[in-house]
């Protein structure tokens, strides 16, 4: 069963040789970097390292789309640029993979950082999403082709993209909730301060969920990749 992983970019040259660094020995099948107009080195250090880098829209969902569209793997996993993949990633998929019933499933999440609250955080993450099935980006959904065809993709909408890609994931059939961890950059958590994030991430996403727009609710999501 092969492997795709797609990384869509934006900004990323502080963290895309480090991503491309780690995966290098887990032998995967198929790369593909999927950028969206980056302003900074980004595709130059891809182009470097001896990656291909396709561009695209800056819109992560149509960014992922194409490198699906482009992939030839069984099973797509789609990586953020700031995330590295544990070891056994791909055993671990495969092995979730040989249940017929599984369409997809996710890894759980730890976040890197010193402050002891990103540790809770990032189990807090992990225990929600395998009670409810439902996904962030950071925790590296994968799926396979043809359940990501008859979903349709990810949505063509600017923020909470892979919220609504988990919940129609979920439909299709018993998705696998890893235990393997993948690393998380905290980068924004960080930054914006680590209670004023959970605030805002909480806020976002109840009101998606209530039905706000998610063309509306990105007005108070800056980009930070």
């Amino acid at each position: 069963m092969r492997v795709s992983v797609i990384i869509p970019t934006l900004n990323e040259e502080k963290t895309i040789a480090a991503t491309l660094a780690a995966l290098r020995p887990l032998k995967i099948d198929e790369l593909l970097i999927v950028d969206g107009s980056s302003t900074d080195r980004t595709i130059e250090t891809c182009n470097r390292l001896g990656v291909n880098v396709l561009s695209s829209t800056p819109r992560r969902s149509a960014q992922m789309n194409l490198g699906a569209r482009h992939a030839t793997g069984d099973v797509l996993l789609f990586l953020h640029a700031d995330t590295r993949l544990p070891s056994s990633a791909l055993n671990d998929i495969r092995a979730a993979m040989d249940d017929s019933r599984c369409p997809g499933g996710r890894f759980d999440v730890k976040l890197d950082g010193d402050h002891w609250m990103l540790q809770v955080i990032g189990a807090m993450i992990s225990l929600r999403s395998r009670f409810t099935k439902i996904s962030t980006g950071d925790q590296a959904i994968f799926v396979r082709r043809d359940v990501f065809d008859t979903i349709g993709g990810y949505p063509d909408i600017p923020l909470m993209e892979d919220i609504a890609f988990s919940r129609a994931l979920r439909r299709m059939g018993n998705v696998a909730c890893l235990h393997s961890r993948v690393i998380a950059s905290a980068r924004r958590w960080e930054t914006e301060g680590v209670w004023r994030t959970i605030l805002k991430m909480w806020t976002l996403k109840s009101l998606y969920l209530l039905g706000v727009s998610p063309f509306r609710l990105k007005r108070y999501y800056a980009d930070g990749r």
